[in-house]
């Protein structure tokens, strides 16, 4: 039992190879060349700065041996050049890159020979400053201008059309220019090699670039990787496949932590690479929510971050209301066409609430208090009284979404594809829409205002608050339940008539606990049945409903944050059995997926194929799925702090197969908390001297 929270992982992917570290990344085939004419690149802030980016030694291709990736940001790339010194593999090519605001290479050459040997490495590069979402829609050549000037041992690239900001400069100390490469010659001793390393950088001015190799491997961005994976609790585990997943996750979340969005230094949550680089509110909430046992303080970056941004005025091109939080931040040139005019896009119906929701949990743990609360607390009221104005369309108490501009998003909560909304015979929901599971982040969002109001002694808001949540939840179970069915519908369309189709949103609905005690074994039967539950995972959308597709993004595909909250869910009413039985086969799907639960995989049945089916564009890694691991390990050990009572909840109900779990240097209300943990069972070796465990 290694534990996970050191950074001693490597991987292997033998398709496209990608690479990050904040805002900055880059993909690119196995053999280390990001080719023309597709989507490999590497992108900065959304824009893709390098197009093409194509080795060859002695004139010749380098033949694939392997890649891997030691860090989130650094790969490397090993192969050979078989045939131009007539000989098998004298020469070994090793390709060692990493970005951060730059792509650094180094290319080194090992001669096998006995005798000395040379070659020249030529290095064609090119670009198109593309925009991200051009590249992911296959729109290419988009800026045909781009112009290239050489300048010694540097080519700049630079386009007038794309902005005063595209231009990158690629160098090489010591090369010349022959067309669209850099050249440089290496001799090799016997048994010996020789190095050249490559540059690019973004640049105001031709030539301002920084050629000097670093002391390491991008120091500065692996430091802050290996001290923040050894800051983090460690977890032990009988299970292998279990803390592979921890150990995965955690480098994951790593490489998804950046800068640069908010106050300088400020860390906050991308969603996922390579398509969704950016603060996402309801991703980024989310997330940085269900990592809470690993980082506390990425939840409060993300909410001071989104605080900062949050809507002030209505603005119909960008579905920017007072109150709203945002749904994602773009930096690329072309994004503000894509979000309807700027860089900030709004049309998102459930971030808001969940925003208020994350500082009602942060309140909990202990993190969010004194000045931080203060400071935060009339960013809440501004959204929840959102909830009660722009968010309620027609007043009817209800949160709804309608896009204001045909360039937003059509539906605007967690599953927004074009085609996620739909009744049970398959014939799509039109709006405004009210989803279900946002009455149920509301709800919440109402109870942990009054929280948070008790904590600074203004009653009177939290009885205002109480009194919300009561009627809420006392109409949403009235006019969501289907009692034919037996199910909650999946929304309230324009005419108020319930969309009936069975899905995967009522199990968030348990977690934020707007469902009856009456009505929640009908809910938690149904998630666990055959048409919800594919043996893997809870399906988005069930076998049987007219819009059914296991290989759909949002209508039966299986999703494991949805899934680590419905389990979530299910705890919070006593489903132990179902909670366990869902959590499990998620364990099993990480497994079958080396280690790592991605964005979504295929809702086939586990009968039909023995393995989950991997979904064709999934994100890796990505944000939410990564943190899905953290939380179904807390919620399995039912951990729950409550900080301002100075208690915490610990009462583990673990499956049986993951044996004996270990969890160490867990810090707690000003302390430290390490136990272990087997079934039910549990051991505390080390507690906060001023808090109370609560045992049920």
């Amino acid at each position: 039992m290694s534990g996970w929270n050191a950074d001693n992982a490597a991987s292997s992917d033998p398709g496209e190879v990608t690479i990050l570290e904040g805002s900055s990344f880059c993909v690119s085939g196995p053999v280390g060349n990001i080719n023309p004419g597709g989507a490999h690149g590497w992108f900065l802030h959304d824009t893709r700065m390098l197009a093409h980016w194509s080795l060859l030694v002695g004139g010749d291709h380098v033949e694939r041996l392997d890649a891997y990736t030691p860090e989130s940001q650094r790969a490397v790339f090993v192969g050979r050049v078989a045939h131009m010194l007539g000989r098998e593999g004298t020469l070994i090519v090793e390709r060692d890159r990493t970005v951060d605001n730059e792509l650094r290479e180094v290319v080194t050459v090992r001669n096998y020979s006995p005798v000395e040997e040379s070659c020249t490495l030529a290095l064609s590069v090119g670009t198109d400053f593309a925009d991200l979402f051009d590249v992911k829609a296959g729109r290419e050549g988009f800026f045909p201008d781009v112009r290239r000037t050489e300048r010694g041992d540097r080519i700049v690239l630079s386009s007038t059309e794309a902005g005063p900001s595209a231009r990158v400069v690629v160098a090489c100390p010591g090369a010349s220019v022959r067309g669209d490469a850099l050249v440089i010659t290496l001799t090799m001793p016997p048994k010996g090699s020789a190095s050249a390393t490559f540059v690019a950088a973004p640049t105001g001015a031709a030539g301002d670039v920084d050629l000097t190799p670093p002391p390491a491997h991008t120091p500065d961005a692996s430091e802050r990787s290996t001290h923040w994976l050894r800051s983090l609790p460690t977890v032990t585990a009988e299970d292998e496949d279990v803390e592979d997943l921890l150990r995965t996750s955690a480098r994951d979340l790593d490489s998804l932590r950046m800068t640069g969005v908010g106050e300088p230094g400020r860390v906050v949550l991308a969603a996922g690479a390579p398509w969704f680089m950016a603060l996402f509110g309801r991703d980024s909430l989310l997330a940085s929510y269900m990592a809470l046992a690993a980082d506390r303080t990425l939840a409060l970056g993300v909410l001071r971050t989104l605080a900062e941004h949050q809507g002030s005025r209505v603005v119909d091109t960008t579905d920017e209301e007072p109150g709203r939080i945002l749904h994602e931040i773009r930096r690329g040139r072309a994004a503000s066409a894509a979000l309807g005019g700027a860089g900030v896009y709004y049309g998102s119906a459930d971030a808001t609430p969940l925003f208020v929701n994350v500082m009602g949990e942060l309140h909990r743990w202990g993190v969010l208090a004194g000045d931080d609360l203060a400071r935060l607390l009339p960013h809440a009221d501004r959204a929840l009284a959102w909830t009660t104005g722009h968010g309620d369309r027609d007043g009817d108490g209800f949160v709804e979404y309608a896009r204001r501009s045909e360039h937003g998003l059509l539906h605007q909560g967690w599953k927004d594809s074009t085609d996620a909304l739909s009744f049970a015979d398959g014939t799509p929901a039109t709006g405004p829409i009210a989803l279900a599971e946002v009455q149920g982040y509301t709800y919440r969002a109402w109870r942990d205002r009054a929280e948070m109001a008790r904590a600074v002694g203004d009653d009177t808001r939290a009885a205002e608050c109480d009194d919300r949540a009561d009627v809420l939840r006392e109409r949403f179970n009235r006019a969501f339940w289907l009692p034919d069915d037996g199910w909650f519908a999946l929304a309230l369309d324009g005419d108020k008539r319930p969309v009936d189709a069975l899905a995967s949103n009522m199990g968030h609905c348990l977690w934020s606990g707007i469902v009856d005690d009456t009505l929640a074994p009908a809910v938690a039967a149904r998630l666990v049945s055959p048409e919800l539950f594919s043996g893997w995972g809870v399906r988005t959308l069930a076998v049987g409903m007219g819009a059914y597709n296991p290989v759909s993004y949002h209508n039966g595909s299986v999703w494991p944050h949805d899934n680590a909250l419905i389990v979530d869910g299910l705890l919070r009413y006593g489903f132990v059995a179902e909670a366990q039985r869902v959590a499990e086969g998620m364990l099993d799907a990480a497994a079958h997926f080396r280690g790592r639960l991605p964005e979504l995989f295929c809702g086939f049945d586990r009968q039909e194929h023995p393995q989950p089916i991997a979904y064709p564009t999934s994100c890796a890694p990505q944000a939410w799925a990564a943190a899905s691991a953290f939380h179904l390990l807390r919620v399995l050990l039912r951990f729950a702090p409550d900080i301002p009572q100075r208690t915490y909840r610990l009462a583990p109900v673990l499956p049986e197969r993951l044996g004996a779990v270990r969890v160490e240097g867990l810090r707690l209300g000003g302390g430290v908390l390490t136990f272990s943990a087997r079934e039910t069972d549990l051991v505390l070796e080390r507690t906060p001297p001023s808090l109370r465990r609560k045992a049920t």
